[in-house]
């Protein structure tokens, strides 16, 4: 058995503990201390300061393993708010893999999706009347830095705002922007990828810290 943190980070939120470098200006930037004080815990995987949504987080390696390898292929759902009609084309595309730099992705289950009812992003989206955006669902199976930013980007449809929904059965449902639901969860060497949750507690919600100088 192990301990599972499923939490919805915050947009501009570090996924990391600690932040010793600061931003720009020397301002100590927002990280997961100011959200989950569980000692022995760490991210299983990574989710990009400026994407928001679903982290995995537990002390277990073997979990924590299968949940980041990209050996085992575990499945991560995003929605994706990109500007522009996204143009069939463009699906078929990202459905078939895209060239890029580091070479061609895997195929992606991609989708058209109405906006979903989301929380307030703080700062918002910049609106621009004479460029309209879509939504679009989309899963991939590997995790290349900055993936399916970089994927849309390719196609000609550059990511405005990224909402990871989903890790293998893991979702983000329940969860507000800065809330963690804690789990127990089976691990045996034989589970596949998305193991079955158990006990779930209830939520717990934290308020961040105080930014301060370094």
């Amino acid at each position: 058995m192990a301990t599972l943190i499923l939490f919805n980070k915050p947009f501009r939120v570090m996924c990391q503990f600690t932040d010793d470098r600061g931003d720009a200006d020397g301002n100590r930037r927002a990280t997961l201390s100011d959200w989950i004080r569980i000692p022995n815990v760490y991210p299983a995987g990574r989710l990009d300061f400026d994407s928001e949504g679903l982290l995995l987080l537990t002390g277990d390696g073997q979990l924590q393993h299968r949940i980041a390898s990209p050996r085992h292929k575990m499945p991560k759902t995003y929605w994706v708010q990109v500007e522009g009609e996204i143009t069939p084309e463009a699906l078929k595309r990202l459905r078939e893999g895209v060239e890029m730099k580091d070479g061609k992705t895997r195929p992606a289950d991609v989708a058209p999706m109405e906006p979903p009812e989301l929380w307030p992003r703080n700062p918002p989206v910049r609106y621009r009347e004479s460029v309209p955006t879509s939504w679009i669902r989309m899963t991939i199976t590997e995790g290349r830095n900055r993936q399916v930013r970089r994927m849309t980007a390719a196609v000609g449809f550059p990511t405005l705002r990224l909402v990871r929904y989903g890790i293998g059965e893991w979702t983000l449902d329940g969860l507000a922007p800065g809330e963690f639901r804690k789990l127990t969860v089976h691990t045996p060497a034989s589970s596949p990828p998305g193991y079955r949750a158990k006990k779930p507690s209830t939520f717990r919600k934290q308020p961040p810290r105080r930014s301060r100088r370094s």
